[in-house]
């Protein structure tokens, strides 16, 4: 199973975008308190549409609580990574995999990463930024994971099948 998990997440907006990418790719959502809004803010709604409802997802007190109730293989997406996401080799991984994001302001802390050092990458980018935004990099990331597992259980097409493609 796929798993994206949010380490203090701070804007709602952010949050509810990664709920839609998560309801879009099955994927299961991990929140870690505190969270820097509610989640039944309106902001939330609004980013994920109609799909908030589909999303699954866990609240977690605080990491220590996340990391005992989930085992699997960690991945953690930050600025102090030193090699790119795309050198995991994704597709022979069995376990649980878990993607894991810091808030938007500062990432995870180190004292967090240190034990997972060899766990910890960076989406390559130019020098004239720090980071990417939370809800981009968790659909990049997500979406790396995917496509090394030919996008298993997802649609190549159109699934509501009263949108067709009109030909000229």
């Amino acid at each position: 199973m796929l798993n994206v998990v949010l380490f203090e997440p701070e804007i709602p907006q952010n949050t509810g975008n990664i709920m839609r990418t998560c309801v879009a790719t099955n994927t299961h959502l991990h929140l870690i308190k505190p969270l820097g809004f509610s989640l039944s803010e309106k902001n939330i709604k609004r980013s994920g549409v109609n799909y908030i409802d589909k999303c699954v997802y866990d609240v977690y007190e605080n990491i220590e609580d996340f990391f005992q109730k989930n085992k699997g293989e960690y991945f953690f997406f930050t600025r102090y990574g030193h090699k790119p996401h795309t050198t995991v080799d994704f597709a022979s991984i069995k376990e649980d995999i878990y993607l894991i994001f810091g808030k938007e302001s500062t990432g995870i802390p180190k004292t967090i990463l240190k034990p997972y050092i060899d766990r910890c990458y960076r989406i390559p980018m130019t020098e004239n930024v720090r980071a990417l935004n939370l809800s981009n990099t968790v659909a990049i990331g997500v979406y790396e994971v995917l496509r090394q597992k030919n996008y298993e259980g997802l649609c190549f097409e159109e699934p509501h099948k009263s949108k067709t493609f009109i030909e000229d």
